[in-house]
């Protein structure tokens, strides 16, 4: 059963996983706070060259399973052009209502 993005428990992830799924670039930058890092399969990535290849330029779209960890850990259906689609675990660190990092990889 998933959880509607709107019911997400922590506001700065919800409006990640919000413009992820609307392909909104400025939105997303908007969650995103100055510097913020990520990790792909436990690789740290380039931010700008992954999101723009993962999500924006391959019409990626996250459909929440489950959250835990007081909304900042989801288990999510992840599906973009390139891969299709797979079950991926998103974990998000918050500074000031900004992702400061986000991992994901395979579930």
């Amino acid at each position: 059963m998933a959880v509607p993005v709107e019911q997400l428990s922590d506001p700065t992830v919800r409006a990640f996983v919000t413009a992820l799924n609307a392909g909104d670039r400025s939105a997303f930058q908007a969650a995103l706070a100055p510097g913020a890092t990520m990790s792909d399969d436990g690789s740290d990535r380039d931010v700008a060259d992954w999101t723009e290849r993962e999500i924006f330029s391959s019409g990626g779209h996250m459909d929440v399973e489950s959250e835990g960890d007081g909304g900042r850990s989801l288990v999510a259906d992840y599906r973009n052009d390139t891969w299709g689609a797979m079950r991926t675990a998103w974990r998000f660190s918050i500074e000031d209502g900004k992702v400061s990092r986000f991992e994901t990889g395979q579930a």
